[in-house]
């Protein structure tokens, strides 16, 4: 079965949205999300404020976007890490790279909360993959035995 051709119109569309994103991913690094400013990312891009609520219909329509790709970003690098057998360390390291990497998308998903505003009920979903990811580590990982345990037996 072959895939639906997209549209010049939905590709523009598409691309247009992703260069709104990555100017906000600038802003953000700049100034944190609550410095959010559709207007200023309007433009940067060399567009009406108006034009681009085309493309995103709130401030907080496009937050909600940008923190789905940050927990996406970091579910699929956990799930990439644990398949890797990398183990609860490994992943603490993850988890710090992709915070090093990234800081923005880090403090956007870990940091002070954005004034004002409120995530739907499936960012909720999301950041649950990335807690799936770490219990199956978990899970997975080999109960150790306590470090008094040696010393209780060498007493016997």
């Amino acid at each position: 079965m072959a895939a639906e051709a997209v549209s010049p119109r939905e590709r523009y569309r598409s691309q247009v949205r992703a260069d709104i994103k990555a100017h906000a991913w600038k802003q953000i690094a700049k100034s944190g999300a609550s410095g959010l400013s559709l207007n200023a990312i309007a433009k940067e891009l060399g567009m009406s404020g108006p034009a681009l609520y085309r493309y995103f219909g709130s401030r907080d329509e496009l937050i909600t976007e940008l923190i789905r790709d940050a927990y996406r970003g970091l579910a699929e690098t956990f799930r990439a890490a644990a398949g890797s057998r990398a183990g609860i360390e490994g992943l603490a390291h993850v988890l710090r790279r992709w915070a090093l990497d990234d800081p923005q998308r880090y403090f956007l998903v870990y940091g002070t909360p954005v004034p004002g505003y409120h995530a739907p009920d499936d960012i909720t979903a999301i950041a649950q993959e990335i807690m799936a990811a770490l219990l199956d580590v978990c899970a997975a990982a080999e109960p150790e035995a306590p470090a008094s345990a040696g010393f209780t037996a060498h007493l016997a």
